[in-house]
């Protein structure tokens, strides 16, 4: 649980951690949706030097990205096995023992991590830079053109920007929770699957009724404050956008239609 480190703000005075959070999520879906275009390793290794430079700018530990991709492993492994033994394109390059495994099959997959690296190191650079106050105001500011179709767009902002600052918390409560019922003798990793199913129910029940204490503690605290979210709210911090901005989109955008581009013609 401790190589969970998505949702941690890290404090910082890079020019990242300066950037606007409107433009820092703006830029975060542009790349997540140019990930996706069929622009082959051209297109992902222009993306892929355009995130390697913002996490020099950001003063990210490399390690930090490399913890935040742990988590993913099993998954990365998964879809591996999954497309190499069922997905049929292009011609045979190698056979397993009886099962084929076609050229296709190794260049989607290839794909696919390469899009899933790009996916985790851009979140984790969103959320390591840019503070939950932050992300919130940002979020709410991108949104208000919604609020004229009736879109509760501060009480969507303000559940993200929740969800997200109780991600580091729900995992030290699970770490401290996994210690606690291992004190008692409840071992998580040896074992029969059914013995191994018993420790996480164990370990689930406690954590979600913790989860919702928290919850309603939170609920409680924001009620005797006399929260109310349809109210005119005024804020004492505000958002500016500066030149270094405008270059910022500028370069996102640049890349963006260029990523785009290169779809047709490759």
């Amino acid at each position: 649980m401790n190589d969970i480190v998505f949702g941690q703000y890290l404090p910082g005075h890079s020019i990242i951690h300066r950037l606007d959070p409107r433009l820092k999520i703006a830029s975060l879906l542009l790349l997540l949706i140019a990930v996706f275009f069929d622009a082959g390793f051209i297109g992902y290794g222009l993306i892929g030097l355009f995130v390697l430079l913002a996490l020099l700018l950001s003063r990210i530990p490399f390690k930090r990205v490399l913890k935040s991709m742990k988590p993913m492993i099993f998954m990365v492994l998964f879809l591996t096995i999954f497309n190499l033994f069922f997905v049929r394109i292009g011609h045979v390059v190698y056979r397993l023992g009886p099962v084929p495994i076609y050229s296709g099959a190794i260049r989607q997959t290839e794909y696919i991590v390469v899009r899933l690296v790009l996916i985790i190191c851009l979140t984790t650079m969103l959320t390591s830079t840019t503070k939950p106050l932050d992300m919130t105001l940002g979020l709410e500011r991108l949104m208000k053109p919604l609020r004229k179709v009736g879109f509760p767009v501060h009480e969507v902002a303000m559940m993200i920007s929740i969800a997200l600052r109780f991600i580091p918390t729900l995992m030290e409560e699970t770490q401290r929770i996994m210690k606690a019922q291992a004190s008692r003798g409840v071992d998580f990793n040896e074992g029969t699957f059914k013995e191994k199913i018993a420790a996480i129910v164990s370990l689930i029940i406690p954590l979600f009724i913790s989860a919702f204490q928290r919850a309603e503690d939170l609920a409680n605290a924001m009620e005797s404050r006399n929260y109310n979210p349809s109210a005119k709210r005024t804020r004492f911090h505000q958002l500016h956008w500066r030149y270094y901005d405008t270059i910022a989109i500028t370069l996102v955008l640049c890349l963006f239609f260029g990523i785009w581009g290169l779809s047709f013609i490759l």
